[in-house]
């Protein structure tokens, strides 16, 4: 983890606990924010709003979409079914390190995507941001 990652973890950890009402011990860096912690999209809002009010550097819903599928027209990223294809499945496991396609028991779907996203990857995303803010 770089500084910036390390000093934004407790930050980033108490804003997830608090929105979610739960323990932040249970906040752990690979823990999926809408499977493992139960975040809802109301909630992400309220997560995102929290960190930004803390760390002064603003994440939208709508950055995690585009890091998650990349600019990648839904066309060419999922199949008519909303099943996502080769290219947004080699696209994720660009973005999401912890993503192994070989690990889907199903097809995953458009829906699915952000089920991927975890602390670290908001982690990740926020540290980008402020670096680039600092710059």
């Amino acid at each position: 983890m770089t500084t910036t990652a390390t000093a934004l973890l407790p930050a980033v950890q108490e804003a997830i606990a608090d929105a979610l009402g739960i323990d932040e011990a249970e906040v752990l860096p690979e823990a999926t924010l809408l499977g493992d912690l139960g975040a809802e999209s109301i909630d992400l809002l309220d997560i995102l709003f929290r960190i930004e009010r803390v760390s002064g550097v603003k994440v939208t819903v709508a950055d995690i979409g585009d890091l998650l599928q990349g600019g990648i027209p839904d066309e060419e990223f999922g199949d008519e079914n909303e099943v996502v294809n080769d290219t947004g499945l080699s696209h994720l496991e660009r973005v999401l390190p912890q993503f192994d396609r070989a690990q889907l028991a199903e097809p995953l779907t458009a829906d699915g995507v952000l089920g991927l996203f975890t602390v670290q990857n908001l982690l990740d995303l926020l540290t980008s941001r402020t670096a680039a803010s600092a710059a």
